[in-house]
């Protein structure tokens, strides 16, 4: 029953958008503005640096918070990345903004960030490589996400990489306009 009631938590956490917040304290409805998203890019766009931070800091923060209350709650390390993976949800697909929510990179980072810090790693360094080549954040980033699920199965075990690839799945389908313009703004030009 602690678990139902945990995955109930997670979903609805994941639901409190900060970009949300910060736009209601300046005033101002991001849906109506620039990509119309509710998440940190969107936030910095429109509000300034100080609006991504918060954003970021406060998105990834709530996907971190959900992992650490499944350790806090002694839950299987199963039952907590399914949690985290509900958090991602709730913050894509928002009840009470009827599924129109952001676009998870904040939120991903930090369920990933606080389950498995070392396959994180390879998010990071799979990122780098891709945004030196490619200089577009949003392709290096959807390079990056499925480098986390194939570091879960090279370091803790397959059902775990299998979960989190559905999400990596659902972020990527979420991009999937983004990953077109910048592709098509960026990719040879010469042609």
């Amino acid at each position: 029953m602690i678990q139902l009631g945990y995955w109930v938590v997670s979903y609805l956490v994941g639901t409190i958008l900060t970009a949300w917040f910060v736009g209601k304290w300046k005033g101002v409805d991001l849906r109506q503005h620039e990509s119309g998203n509710l998440g940190a890019r969107n936030a910095g766009t429109v509000l300034g640096k100080d609006a991504f931070l918060v954003t970021f800091l406060g998105d990834a923060g709530k996907g971190a918070l959900i992992i650490g209350l499944g350790h806090w709650l002694n839950l299987s390390l199963i039952e907590i990345a399914i949690g985290g993976i509900l958090a991602v949800i709730g913050h894509l697909f928002p009840i009470w903004l009827k599924g129109r929510g952001g676009k998870g990179i904040a939120t991903f980072i930090g369920v990933t960030l606080a389950f498995h810090p070392l396959a994180f790693l390879a998010v990071v360094v799979v990122f780098l490589v891709l945004f030196a080549i490619l200089r577009s954040a949003t392709l290096a980033m959807n390079g990056a996400y499925p480098a986390y699920a194939l570091a879960l199965f090279f370091l803790k075990n397959d059902i775990f990489s299998y979960l989190f690839l559905i999400l990596v799945v659902l972020i990527l389908w979420r991009h999937r306009f983004d990953t077109k313009e910048s592709w098509d703004a960026r990719w040879w030009r010469s042609q």
